[in-house]
């Protein structure tokens, strides 16, 4: 009898026991699923632009959506504030950092810091020019040369029976910027096709509206006869378009102009015929970031390069294009 009540009792504990494990195993279980949450660190340039507006927003609610911890900075425009939040996020431990970079050389340092603390980085938009690519896992954004090619593509077509030389002034983005070397050059090399094709000044408007503004009103004072503006963004044409207003010329037809980027604003203004032609950037990287988040914290191989689908607008199809456009 005595063996029947010890077996019961040692019975009951071993139940107790395994309860107890039990309740521990699904705590820690909860623990692990939270542990597991992917924690970006994302160094934003700035907020120089519609554009960058419109993508710092996809950004933001695709981390949301996708259930990932963002932890975002807005550099300012200041390649060493974002130089500083990367070292941050390093500090944080953060599973993945990206980052829009301000330039495209300076970063080879703290990415090498980010590379030796075993955390993954993703470039986002623009590009860093370093000979080490193992610094980062993948680079997510536009063609810029492609971009900058379309516009000066349609600018030889539209000027193919041009008898006189054609005066083309270009503002260019922020100095030492991918977007800007790299639109820049496709543009260059597209109109090369046509000596008559003559850029007369190039300057920097920091892909901003009122720099697009006050370069614009220089080209003005210097230059009596421009034929064609070539703008690095649709922020940068449209501060320019306040300048030809002002300047008593008609935005579109005295000055063709041209753009990149097709945000509501600049396809407002190619609907109106204020522009001429855009071709199009799109911000919406946030989706396909946060997939590559995932598949880089998995350790999934993904490709070095991943180009955004994109076209391009002339002024019919920007009235098509503008009922629906996201931004």
């Amino acid at each position: 009898m005595l063996r029947k009540v010890c077996a019961g009792v040692a019975l009951g504990l071993l139940a107790m026991s395994l309860a107890a494990c039990n309740n521990s195993d699904t705590g820690g279980d909860s623990g692990s699923a939270a542990d597991e949450k992917i924690t970006l660190g994302f160094s934003q340039v700035g907020a120089e632009s519609g554009w960058r507006t419109a993508n710092t927003t996809s950004i933001k609610d695709s981390a949301a959506k996708a259930g990932i911890d963002l932890k975002f900075d807005d550099a300012q425009g200041k390649q060493e504030n974002q130089i500083t939040a990367i070292r941050n996020f390093i500090q944080q431990k953060v599973d993945v950092i990206a980052f829009s970079p301000k330039v495209e050389t300076g970063f080879e340092t703290v990415l090498k810091e980010a590379k030796d603390a075993g955390i993954p980085v993703i470039l986002t938009d623009r590009a860093v020019d370093t000979p080490d690519k193992t610094l980062y896992k993948t680079f997510l954004g536009s063609d810029f040369v492609k971009e900058g090619k379309a516009s000066g593509d349609w600018l030889v077509n539209e000027m193919k029976g041009a008898t006189a030389d054609v005066n083309i002034v270009e503002l260019q983005g922020t100095t030492g910027s991918a977007p800007a070397n790299d639109r820049k050059k496709g543009f260059a090399d597209a109109i090369a096709a046509n000596p008559k094709l003559k850029i007369i000044a190039s300057q920097t408007g920091n892909f901003e509206r009122a720099g697009g503004k006050a370069v614009m009103e220089q080209f003005l004072k210097a230059n009596p006869k421009i034929d064609v503006l070539f703008a690095h963004n649709d922020d940068m044409g449209l501060g320019a378009l306040e300048a030809i207003t002002a300047a008593g010329k008609v935005p579109g037809k005295d000055i063709k102009i041209i753009t990149i980027d097709a945000v509501k604003d600049g396809m407002q203004a190619l609907a109106d015929g204020k522009f001429n032609f855009i071709a199009e950037c799109s911000p919406l990287l946030g989706p396909q970031l946060m997939e590559l988040v995932k598949k880089v914290k998995k350790g999934e191989s993904v490709p070095a390069r991943i180009e955004t689908q994109e076209t391009t607008f002339t002024q019919e199809q920007a009235k098509a294009a503008l009922p629906t456009r996201q931004y």
